[in-house]
């Protein structure tokens, strides 16, 4: 095609509309897209909030509920922004535990996994700094709590908590950072999507079966570009729902509050994204401990493409391993629900179970289901 001699435009009919795609993509595979629609509305609404938001331990509150009463749809900015970041979670979440159960970590797709990893990770730092920028009561008690963390790391622990801090507790110079930092981390995810999609199309989609077959594949337009724009509208009007019916389901009362540094809350708990992996945190009762198990719950997710011995991709064809993932994405559920109850019996022994089948899972069950798998499928007679 004539066209096709401009650059960009071959670049966007090569990628975009002749992007050759599995066939037997289902509708499971529009996650991603779904993920590149929220980070845009994260980036445009937070621009626009970032125009009247006050960076001040005695304006931010004030201009949050400016923003919310004096500023023309300021409403449904803001709440488009807030519950935009859980959908853009829920919607990351769903696209991460299908690339486990369809093996989309495995060669030749490991650095794409990874990328999407370092995507999570840059997610949940952008996530729980936006927390804090209402300063509302659970935003000052959850960066208190968050921050005195890395004081348990020896030697630079104390260091680091300083210069999170901008001084000796959290203040206006804390602020100010989360403030600098939200507002950039999106714009690094944004470069660090173009880099997922460009080894997405450098290795191709993985697809239900598992089996690279590129004599199957068919133009990405119009066949899946419909299955996309049909899960955005279902997308679409779901995120609707809470935004005009239900906005602050998602939040927490006591960030309706503004912030008191004489008065701690009864239960100091994150945004719900992030209860998963604060519950694993608690569980352990070693401050140091805790820390280190919360990092290593976001680490186990890189270790997929090393620990792996499966050479069979979907879990639809491996029903021991269908067994142990299920447990898993029940168990991920259940560290949610702990991570937000208080810490006393029965919770505590909960959470310690679920933390443990959490690490067996990525550490032991990982490797030697795929190992286990290999022999039955050996000696099967």
């Amino acid at each position: 095609m004539r066209w096709n001699k401009d650059y960009l435009l071959a670049f966007a009919d090569s990628h975009i509309i002749n992007y050759p795609s599995p066939i037997n993509l289902s509708y499971l595979w529009s996650f991603g897209s779904a993920a590149g629609f929220c980070l845009i509305i994260q980036i445009i609404t937070g621009i626009f909030l970032a125009m009247h938001y006050t960076p001040h331990i005695d304006l931010a509150f004030n201009s949050v509920e400016h923003i919310m009463r004096d500023v023309n749809n300021g409403w449904l900015i803001r709440y488009l922004h807030a519950n935009g970041a859980s959908m853009f979670f829920i919607v990351v979440y769903c696209h991460m535990f299908r690339g486990i159960y369809y093996g989309s970590y495995m060669y030749p797709r490991a650095h794409l996994w990874y990328s999407g990893i370092l995507i999570f990770f840059l997610m949940m730092a952008a996530g729980f700094m936006g927390y804090v920028l209402p300063w509302g009561q659970m935003s000052f008690w959850g960066a208190t709590v968050i921050t005195n963390l890395f004081s348990a790391i020896p030697f630079v622990g104390p260091s680091i908590v300083e210069w999170l801090w901008g001084g000796f507790s959290v203040d206006n110079a804390t602020l100010n950072r989360f403030f600098s930092l939200h507002y950039l981390i999106p714009f690094l995810i944004a470069g660090l999507a173009l880099i997922h999609l460009s080894l997405l199309h450098k290795d191709g989609s993985n697809n239900p079966v598992g089996i690279d077959s590129s004599f199957d594949n068919i133009p990405f337009y119009p066949y899946f570009y419909v299955k996309d724009l049909f899960a955005f509208f279902i997308f679409l009007f779901i995120f609707s729902y809470f935004v005009f019916y239900y906005p602050n389901t998602l939040g927490h009362p006591d960030n309706y509050i503004p912030a008191n540094p004489l008065v701690t809350p009864t239960h100091i708990v994150p945004e719900w994204y992030f209860l998963p992996f604060y519950a694993i945190l608690r569980s352990i009762p070693d401050k140091l401990g805790g820390v280190l198990a919360m990092g290593g719950a976001i680490i186990a997710w890189f270790t997929l493409p090393l620990l792996n011995t499966s050479e069979i991709r979907s879990t639809e064809f491996r029903p021991i391993f269908g067994f142990v993932y299920w447990f898993l994405v029940a168990d991920f559920f259940l560290l949610g629900w702990i991570g937000q109850k208080p810490v006393e019996d029965p919770y505590i022994l909960i959470g310690v179970a679920a933390t443990v089948f959490y690490f067996i899972f990525f550490f032991f069950l990982v490797p030697f289901v795929g190992l286990a798998e290999k022999k039955l499928v050996r000696f099967r007679p």
